[in-house]
């Protein structure tokens, strides 16, 4: 508390005045935390100073409250491009980050508890720099770290503003940014340390080295490049839910399953609040785990009222988690850097409303950027139709890939080539065939066709058996479901000491 109230102090948070008649005063509280390490252990110890920021009242004491958070998809993205160059991946943290902030608004806060000033017991803390728990927190934090970057000479992306882009000649530095974690890479060493420089006269800098831990992903070094793994947090999901000791199986889910999860005869599970907080976690794992992306998006759908079904498709999850620990995303060095992608449709899956399943993955190169599965919003009258939807939800995430790529400077020499097993919707993509039966989809879907004339996209068929997008849109047998995920470069990381 000592150490965080003089940093508050050092830092010119507050003045000390009277209250001004009919303000609001807002209240505040001490907040513990214990940061840890990888391996679990014990990093350091926290206490910050909270505003209640629920008492601010709008248009009163804040206004815009919204602060970009960073896209995972370009972490990926961007971790593909280190590797391939060989270039050093740097990770920093800056201390008390919200605090130099500087508020627009008069805001004004009780004195916190334990630091009344002796003299003026009865005087607030009007305050000049954003503090934690403030509606404008986060927003005037990024504002001054953005504008610090812009003084380097640093250029916020236009697809993603939490990425910064620096060119010199033929230095090129970027940026990542999350909150007050930032993770940088380059092709110039010495304008990094310039750069460690400037924010050290700016902020408190912690230099953290080579990228290790970030936003709860493991990143472990191979000699052909790195894993991305989340196996400290697969551990805690497996003691949340009581399955720390629970038998390992094959694959996340079953046909017989979905059906069974899909019924309204089981009985409803007696601890909702335990399902919607491990569903939850299996979402933020899902970021690196394509593998459980359609299961995952399978026991979502259920978090209003889940059955004991629904549970036990959780459970089943969890027991493959404990089978694939240390399984990891690989990212290695590509010989080409080419996007192409791969979508699909489970056409009238749901038995509930019989909506389809969508389901897309992209490729930079051989390293897997980006991912997702979603239930379609409109029920589909044609397997051609639910694909033809799934191939422009595709097309829609490669051209912001590609757009990023060009804005990195690494645009992609020829276009992209985008994959489907529907021969119907890649007619569909070049010609206005089948009018009768498409005439009645919504014209955003069209701009596919409409790249694919520029020759901006390529589409292209190919079987069934070939599309890595069915491991995200259905379930598979034991061997389909390892043969994609294979593709998809999941790799072992050693457990430490093993």
């Amino acid at each position: 508390m000592v150490t965080e109230f003089d940093a508050l102090v050092r830092n010119h948070t507050w003045d000390l005045v009277p209250a001004p008649p009919d303000c609001n005063v807002l209240s505040n509280r001490w907040v513990f935390a214990e940061k840890t390490n990888p391996d679990g252990s014990l990093e350091r110890e926290k206490a910050r100073l909270v505003a209640r920021g629920f008492e601010q009242i709008p248009g009163y004491d804040f206004g815009d409250t919204f602060s970009p958070v960073l896209k995972l998809a370009t972490l990926r993205l961007l971790l593909g491009i280190a590797v391939s160059n060989a270039w050093p991946l740097h990770q920093l943290d800056i201390s008390n980050a919200f605090l130099h902030g500087t508020l627009k608004e008069e805001v004004y806060m009780r004195q916190p508890v334990g630091f009344i000033d002796p003299e003026h017991p009865d005087y607030v803390c009007r305050l000049r720099k954003s503090i934690y728990g403030l509606r404008q927190a986060p927003r005037a934090w990024f504002q001054c770290l953005s504008q610090a970057l812009r003084d380097f000479g640093f250029v916020a992306s236009q697809t993603d503003p939490s990425l910064f882009i620096y060119r010199s000649g033929s230095a090129l530095l970027y940026m990542l940014v999350y909150v007050d974690d930032l993770v940088i890479t380059g092709n110039d060493s010495s304008i990094i340390q310039q750069l460690l420089g400037h924010l050290r006269s700016k902020f408190a800098l912690r230099d953290l080295g080579r990228l290790s831990y970030f936003l709860g992903l493991e990143v472990h070094y191979t000699s052909t490049g790195l894993i991305l793994n989340q196996r400290k947090y697969i551990l805690e999901l497996l003691e949340r839910s009581g399955m720390a000791q629970a038998k390992s199986i094959s694959t996340p889910c079953t046909p017989d399953q979905l059906v069974q999860s899909g019924s309204d005869l089981s009985p409803a599970f007696d601890n909702p609040s335990l399902y919607r907080s491990i569903v939850g976690g299996l979402h933020y794992l899902s970021f690196t785990r394509p593998d459980i992306s359609f299961a995952v998006n399978h026991v979502s759908q259920f978090q209003h009222s889940p059955t004991e079904a629904h549970w036990a498709a959780v459970k089943r999850i969890m027991r493959y988690l404990q089978g694939t620990i240390t399984q990891g995303l690989l990212f290695q060095r590509s010989t080409h850097s080419q996007l192409h992608g791969y979508s699909d449709a489970s056409f009238a899956s749901c038995p509930k409303d019989r909506k389809s399943i969508s389901g897309f993955a992209v490729f930079h190169g051989s390293n897997l950027v980006s991912w997702s599965t979603r239930k379609q919003k409109a029920v589909a009258r044609s397997s051609t139709e639910c694909e033809y939807r799934a191939l422009a939800t595709l097309a829609s995430e490669v051209i912001w890939l590609q757009a990023l790529l060009t804005e990195l400077g690494q645009a992609p020499s020829s276009s992209p080539v985008l994959w489907c097993d529907n021969l119907g919707a890649t007619y569909l993509a070049h010609n206005p065939v089948f009018h009768t039966r498409s005439k009645h989809l919504e014209i955003e879907f069209h701009f596919v066709r409409d790249w694919v004339n520029k020759q901006q996209l390529h589409v292209r068929y190919l079987p069934a058996t070939d599309q890595l997008a069915n491991v995200l849109t259905k379930p598979l047998t034991r061997q389909a479901f390892h043969g994609f995920c294979s593709k998809f470069h999941l790799s072992e990381v050693p457990l430490v000491g093993a």
